[in-house]
C-alpha cells in the first residue's frame, strides 16, 4: 500500500507538444510528491551537466515493454534454473548496482539513491532482485503508480541476471488489469527482449488509464 502524499509544490507543463528529445522542464526537486506527480504526467528526471541540475524528460517515441511481449529464450530459461528472484528485498542495493561508476553513461548519484529509497519506503518504488548462490546478481527498480511501472534502470553481475529480473517484473505486472511498463528509451538490446516504441500521444493515453488502476504490487 502506497502512502498518501501531499500535493507537489511544482506544476509540470504538459509534454504533449514538447521537444521529442530534450528536457520538458528544468529544476524542481526529488521529493516524493514531486516524483509521483512527474511520472503521472509522463515525465522522469535525470541530472544535467556538471552542476547536476534536474531535467525532466518525456521522449517521443516512448519505449514500453508489453506485459505479454517479453522474449524469453531457451538459454535464459536454462540460466534461470540457478537463480532466485525476489521482490522488494534489496531495493537500495539494486540502486547501488545500477549506479556502479564503472558502467558507461552512469547518471544515478547519491541524491537519486536517497530520493528513490525514500519513495520505496513510502510504497511508490519497487525492485526485483536476482540472486545466485545467495549473492545479488542483478535487478531492476522503478516507480509504480496503479497499474503503471516506470522502469528506471537495471544491472547484472552474472550473465542473464538483468533479463531474469525483467521476467520477475513481468510476472508481477501480469497481475495488473491494465499494465504499462515504461522503459523510456529503446535500444537494440531492449528490442531483442520485446520492447516496442509508441508515440507520445499514445503513451500518454495509456498512462492515464494505467495510473488509475488498482495496482499489483
Amino acid at each position: 500500500m502506497s502512502a498518501e502524499l501531499p500535493p507537489s509544490r511544482w506544476t509540470f507543463p504538459s509534454p504533449i507538444d514538447a521537444d521529442p528529445v530534450g528536457p520538458v522542464a528544468l529544476g524542481g526537486d526529488l521529493e516524493p510528491s514531486t516524483l509521483v506527480e512527474a511520472y503521472r504526467r509522463g515525465l522522469f528526471p535525470m541530472p544535467l551537466g556538471r552542476r547536476d541540475e534536474l531535467g525532466w524528460f518525456s521522449p517521443d517515441p516512448r519505449a514500453i515493454l508489453p506485459a505479454d511481449g517479453l522474449h524469453v529464450s531457451r538459454s535464459l530459461h536454462r540460466s534461470m534454473r540457478s537463480m532466485d528472484i525476489t521482490v522488494d528485498r534489496a531495493f537500495t542495493e539494486v540502486m547501488h548496482g545500477c549506479a556502479d561508476p564503472s558502467r558507461p553513461h552512469g547518471w544515478i548519484n547519491a541524491e537519486f539513491i536517497a530520493a528513490y529509497s525514500r519513495l520505496h519506503e513510502l510504497g511508490w518504488a519497487h525492485s526485483v532482485e536476482v540472486w545466485v548462490g545467495g549473492e545479488l546478481a542483478g535487478g531492476v527498480y522503478g516507480v509504480a503508480i496503479g497499474d503503471f511501472f516506470a522502469g528506471e534502470s537495471m544491472f547484472h553481475r552474472v550473465t542473464d541476471a538483468s533479463k531474469a529480473a525483467l521476467v520477475g517484473l513481468v510476472e508481477v505486472m501480469g497481475r495488473c488489469e491494465r499494465p504499462l511498463i515504461d522503459v523510456q528509451w529503446s535500444t537494440e538490446h531492449l528490442e531483442s527482449l520485446g520492447v516496442v516504441e509508441v508515440s507520445r500521444p499514445d503513451y500518454l493515453a495509456a498512462l492515464e488509464q494505467s495510473t488509475s488502476g488498482a495496482g499489483c504490487w
